[in-house]
């Protein structure tokens, strides 16, 4: 093996798929487009890394709520144009033509455009390392997307793209829990 630049180490690891989070802060809705997030149990709930830099963590803070919005490959050029622009001087819902549609339980809105959506609830905010622990409180997935495959970001530019789907539940069956 050869040695490796550390200040790219992260693109080796970069987690996925991208998301867009969604929040509304009384006034009006915004969404900011993240690469950074972790599944931290089954219950469901979430890790989102994310701080002050962007203009969506006030309102985050604030509400203790947010949407988190799962877009396909299809998206992908709006998914890049909402995280090149500010919330604090672009409604980037009108900007990318994209549908809010009112949630059960939080005030930030779904997107309609994405195959699902994820109503979460702030459990707790880590400051030292800007990690937001979100608990999942209501879920929608779309059967009838024609696109499926998500986006990954690599982190210098480059996505990866979902292929194909390999199953082994069947070899996984005493790791998986009942329902899924």
């Amino acid at each position: 093996m050869n040695a490796f630049d550390m200040s790219k180490a992260f693109t080796l690891i970069e987690p996925g798929p991208v998301v867009l989070i969604t929040t509304n802060d009384g006034l009006k809705n915004n969404i900011m487009t993240l690469s950074w997030t972790m599944v931290l149990d089954f219950t469901p709930t979430f890790a989102i890394c994310t701080g002050q830099w962007n203009y969506s963590f006030a309102a985050l803070c604030k509400t203790r709520e947010c949407v988190i919005a799962i877009p396909t490959v299809d998206m992908i050029d709006t998914v890049i144009g909402i995280g090149t622009c500010s919330g604090s001087d672009t409604d980037k819902f009108a900007q990318f033509k994209l549908t809010a549609v009112q949630g059960k339980i939080v005030n930030a809105p779904l997107i309609k455009e994405c195959l699902a959506n994820i109503e979460c609830k702030v459990s707790d905010i880590v400051k030292k390392h800007n990690i937001v622990i979100l608990d999942a409180v209501a879920a929608y997935f779309d059967p009838l997307h024609s696109e499926k495959r998500t986006i990954h970001a690599v982190g210098d530019g480059s996505f990866i793209v979902d292929g194909r789907t390999l199953d082994r539940k069947k070899m996984m069956a005493s790791k998986i829990p009942t329902g899924i």
